[in-house]
C-alpha cells in the first residue's frame, strides 16, 4: 500500500524522475524538493512522528518511482533525527531502499542487491531494539516485519529486474 502525495502536506510530485546518466543535461527538480526539505526542522527533539509531512512525502516519492528524489529528503529527514534513535535505523533502511530502487531503473541488479541486504539488516537491527515505550515516533507503527518479509523474498529471486522495486508502505494507521 502506497502514501498517496496528496496526504503528504500536498507537496507536489516532481517534474520528472531524475535518474544520474539517464536523463541528459536535465537536474533533479530541486525547487520542488526544496518544498519539502524545508519542512524538515534542524532536529527532531525526542522522535521523528509518523505523520511528518516531509517523511511521509519522501515515502510517497519512493512508492511513486521517483528514488533519487525520495532518498533525498529521506537523507535530510534522517540528519534531523535524534541520534541514537529507532527512527534512524529505519531511515536508513528506506534511504537505502530508495537508493535500490534507484539502481535497479540504472540496470544494476548486483548494486541493488547489496543495497536491499544492507536494509534488511537495519531492519533486524531495528527489530532487536524494542521500544521501551508505544508512541508517535516512525518507528513505533511502522510494519517493519511485514517489510523485511518483502526484501527477503526479492533477494530470494536469481536476479533483480527493473520490475522488483520495493515499495517502503504506509507509515499511517
Amino acid at each position: 500500500m502506497s502514501i498517496p502525495p496528496s496526504t503528504a502536506a500536498n507537496l507536489p510530485l516532481p517534474q520528472w524522475a531524475y535518474v544520474p546518466g539517464e536523463t541528459g543535461d536535465a537536474e533533479a527538480d530541486h525547487d520542488t524538493l526544496w518544498q519539502a526539505k524545508a519542512l524538515v526542522p534542524a532536529r527532531f527533539r525526542d522522535f521523528v512522528p509518523a505523520r511528518h509531512p516531509a517523511l511521509r512525502y519522501g515515502i510517497a516519492l519512493n512508492n511513486a518511482g521517483y528514488f533519487w528524489e525520495s532518498q533525498e529528503i529521506l537523507e535530510a529527514v534522517w540528519a534531523a533525527a535524534p541520534q541514537g534513535g529507532r527512527e534512524r535505523i529505519l531511515l536508513r533502511a528506506c534511504i537505502q531502499i530508495a537508493n535500490a530502487n534507484l539502481r535497479l531503473r540504472m540496470r544494476k541488479p548486483h548494486a541493488a542487491a547489496r543495497l536491499l541486504s544492507e536494509a534488511l539488516g537495519e531492519l533486524d537491527t531495528l527489530a532487536a531494539r524494542k521500544a521501551t515505550v508505544p508512541g508517535d515516533g516512525f518507528a513505533d507503527g511502522f510494519p517493519t516485519a511485514a517489510l523485511a518479509a518483502q526484501l527477503k523474498a526479492k533477494l530470494a529471486q536469481p536476479l533483480l529486474s527493473k520490475a522488483d522495486w520495493v515499495e517502503i508502505g504506509t507509515i499511517g494507521r
